[in-house]
């Protein structure tokens, strides 16, 4: 922890602290917080987790790197205020596939008109590429309570057909395969398309390559609720620290 005692003195001195007021915030005591910023004493876990959550930057970076003023004032090292640096976000219409059109596409999907009439997203993509949306309407792939849940949306890139021996094993993508639309972990052996679900009481399919009619890559997802934020490093700590506590508590 070579670096926690000269990033929180940084970080006093960036925020306008004094020794007294930084170690209230963390009911330390002051001399408590001069032996850590003279490399005297090592903090206890949670007061590192405390103090790098009160000051949004990671563990990572408090104990294992010098901070700069840049980082602590959250500002980027590439940061103008030039207006003519800023462009406008360029933003593309993908025909979203939901509800009913799921089961019609299979016979619809090179109707062009019918395409053209499919409710369509504005997603900020500068490509020339095709691009699907998809709303998932079902469990399938959701294992461990993580994955696609009904209502999220993915989006993805037209593969052609003579490339899809080329995508790697397990890939997502959305796929029409004889006479269904699906989205699955894709895996080609030799002629053979083998799709899995996500989820373990899902059966996969086998399909002959020419059965497949249309692939897209997932590249994008829109998520109808708030993701999973942790991090692994403060985890694997408090993973440590109760780990320690049981071996103390053992003698």
């Amino acid at each position: 922890m070579s670096f926690f005692g000269k990033n929180i003195k940084k970080i006093r001195g960036v925020k306008g602290l004094s020794q007294q007021a930084f170690a209230e915030l963390f009911d330390l005591k002051r001399a408590t917080l001069g032996a850590y910023e003279e490399g005297r004493s090592e903090p206890k876990i949670d007061t590192i987790i405390k103090i790098a959550n009160y000051f949004s930057t990671s563990i990572d970076d408090l104990l294992t790197s010098e901070l700069t003023v840049n980082a602590l004032l959250q500002f980027k090292d590439d940061l103008t205020l030039h207006a003519d640096a800023f462009h406008k976000v360029e933003m593309s219409s993908i025909p979203l596939l939901q509800g009913d059109a799921i089961g019609e596409y299979p016979n619809l999907y090179n109707n062009i008109s019918y395409i053209e009439d499919l409710p369509q997203i504005q997603f900020p993509l500068a490509s020339s590429q095709k691009f699907r949306a998809y709303t998932i309407s079902n469990l399938e792939m959701t294992a461990n309570d993580k994955g696609l849940y009904p209502g999220d949306i993915v989006i993805g890139e037209q593969v052609l057909l003579k490339d899809i021996v080329s995508i790697p094993e397990g890939t997502v993508v959305l796929i029409l395969v004889h006479d269904k639309l699906m989205v699955r972990h894709l895996q080609v052996k030799e002629d053979m398309v083998f799709l899995k679900a996500a989820h373990k009481n899902i059966a996969p399919y086998k399909f002959s390559l020419n059965e497949v009619k249309e692939v897209w890559k997932i590249c994008y997802t829109i998520l109808f609720r708030l993701p999973e934020f942790g991090n692994p490093l403060e985890e694997k700590l408090n993973y440590l620290e109760r780990e320690f506590r049981r071996f103390k508590e053992g003698f």
